[in-house]
């Protein structure tokens, strides 16, 4: 485990592979942590990547820098972060990848600064959200998937995720992966980021924000204006679905006029953990930027 410091956090992470290798950055999302990555780290760092894969902020070791900073979830913040972490690395260029708020983080950073990503993997397809249709309802299936996101509206869901939050996450694991057996160890590896004193306000601010119920954090106002216009994303990229993901349904292949460049959309049998339950697909999607970006 390494960190390093960006403008506003000190930013846990691992890595592995060559010093001098090609690099990528593999976000995280909710409720997971870097152990998604556990066998698509290997893979990519056999094939000369040099591998990142960061706590994202409110998660792990993953510490702000000051108590005066919000503890924003927002996704201008989590994509900045992203951005952040590879300058305090000197990392010039990168290849991005993440699923659920990792594919956000990954997905927000490839929009709006371009000239910084060599490419992009994304479970699930163009994964940023537009704030403005989210005040208003999906379908009655889509909602009660999304039950999680209306508790944390209120300070009973706040209250329910600090004093039940491992109860919680499993629940939103078996959900979301209906047909991934993972045990007691597997998942309490992940849940010790849980831990982390800024876990519950960023969790709840980024679901209150994404909801338009919440302020988002004033730094980042204008950044989250260009994301509203719906950015069109312009780097190579492959996307990924998951075919039993409750959170998908349908899929995204329909996001394809989102990407301006080089774009591949792949679907595998699997649910919303992609790289845990899937993570040669995943390591194969970075491979193939890698390879057009060579």
């Amino acid at each position: 485990m390494k960190t390093a410091k960006t403008d506003i956090l000190e930013i846990a992470y691992c890595q592995s592979g060559p010093d001098d290798g090609w690099p990528v950055v593999l976000s995280h999302g909710f409720p997971y942590d870097v152990h998604a990555y556990a066998e698509v780290a290997p893979v990519l760092a056999a094939a000369g990547a040099k591998v990142i894969v960061p706590y994202l902020r409110g998660f792990g070791l993953t510490r702000f820098l000051s108590k005066q900073t919000m503890r924003s979830g927002q996704q201008a913040a989590l994509g900045a972060d992203v951005i952040g972490l590879m300058d305090a690395l000197g990392l010039e260029t990168a290849i991005l990848a993440g699923f659920d708020w990792g594919g956000l983080a990954s997905c927000v950073a490839s929009a709006l600064w371009p000239e910084r990503v060599e490419g992009l993997v994304s479970y699930a397809g163009y994964d940023i959200i537009d704030v403005e249709r989210q005040r208003h309802a999906f379908s009655p299936s889509l909602e009660q998937a999304m039950w999680y996101q209306h508790l944390f509206q209120s300070e009973r869901g706040r209250e329910c995720l600090r004093e039940n939050r491992h109860e919680l996450c499993r629940i939103l694991w078996s959900q979301w992966s209906p047909n991934w057996s993972f045990d007691d160890n597997t998942f309490l590896r992940s849940a010790a980021a849980f831990e982390n004193p800024d876990f519950v306000d960023v969790v709840t601010h980024s679901y209150r924000f994404d909801f338009g119920l919440e302020e988002g954090d004033p730094a980042l106002a204008a950044l989250e204006r260009k994301l509203s216009n719906s950015p069109k994303i312009v780097v190579p990229a492959v996307t990924l679905d998951g075919t039993q993901d409750p959170l998908k349904p349908g899929g995204t292949a329909d996001h394809a006029n989102m990407f301006a460049s080089y774009h591949e959309h792949r679907v595998y049998a699997c649910g919303h953990a992609f790289p845990f339950e899937t993570p040669e697909a995943f390591a194969d999607a970075v491979l193939t930027i890698h390879d057009r970006a060579a």
